[in-house]
């Protein structure tokens, strides 16, 4: 190398800074808002412009004013998360005196089955319908008051909001067992189910008390007499370690993996 002679290497280098560094001021100068950082990471013009915008739902509190009894049903009932306006629409104009029509009145299916049709991906528990096979040639408001939306009768089983464990269940070797000689059910867990979930078993003795060497079969467990059916006997201090039975056996279908 000649003494005195830029490596070029180092104008690649220069080259690249060169470049990265014009970028990010045209972007600066060009695509970044003015406000952008005014009030922390945000682009601060943007609260003005949604203050700008017409103010349109009115909120549950104005429905309060003259709909109470609707209101107070609703905030006491599985629908009292929901805004009035979520079934209603916006409200605002209603509310003060504005709209020339009430807010709508569903009355089709439709709107109850954007929450209420079974998808497998909603939580367990969640009531959900088969849209074909719930009830098709009536609506749902005939049977089910959508401000207080608690069914009329208790559902004959556990399936009734339970239908995909209910339906493995089934057909796996805890089949006769009621769901409640595994698990505790408070009864307000059938009045608001999500704020009373029941009790899991959670450490291993509990399976013992069916499946433990040495332990006879019990003629009464909570109530199921299980002495008719074989169950399978393990030796709980060498069987499967550390593990939790049902890390190995999956609860409502037991079979070995």
């Amino acid at each position: 190398m000649k003494s005195g002679k830029i490596p070029n290497q180092v104008l690649q280098v220069g080259f690249v800074f060169l470049l990265v560094g014009t970028s990010m001021i045209l972007v600066r100068q060009h695509f970044i808002p003015e406000s952008f950082g005014e009030l922390g990471h945000y682009r601060a013009d943007a609260v003005g412009v949604i203050a700008s915008h017409e103010i349109q739902f009115a909120g549950w509190q104005a429905c309060m004013e003259c709909h109470e009894d609707q209101v107070a049903a609703k905030n006491n009932s599985f629908h009292r998360t929901l805004s009035c306006e979520t079934c209603h629409g916006a409200a605002a104009e209603h509310a003060s005196g504005e709209a020339e029509e009430d807010p709508p009145l569903p009355t089709g299916r439709a709107l109850c089955l954007t929450c209420h049709r079974y998808l497998v991906s909603r939580p367990t528990g969640f009531p959900q319908i088969i849209e074909e096979l719930h009830e098709p040639a009536k609506l749902c408001h005939t049977c089910h008051d959508p401000h207080d939306p608690t069914p009329s009768e208790r559902p004959e089983s556990c399936s009734g909001c339970h239908a995909a464990i209910a339906r493995v269940k089934a057909v796996s070797h805890h089949a006769p067992l009621d769901c409640e000689v595994c698990h505790e059910v408070a009864p307000e867990h059938f009045l608001r189910p999500r704020s009373n979930i029941p009790r899991k078993p959670f450490e291993r003795a509990f399976c013992g008390n069916c499946h433990a060497a040495g332990v006879d079969t019990p003629a009464n467990f909570r109530g199921v007499d299980l002495t008719a059916f074989e169950v399978p006997k393990v030796d709980q201090d060498t069987h499967g370690g550390t593990l939790l039975c049902w890390q190995c056996h999956y609860q409502h279908s037991p079979e070995a993996r």
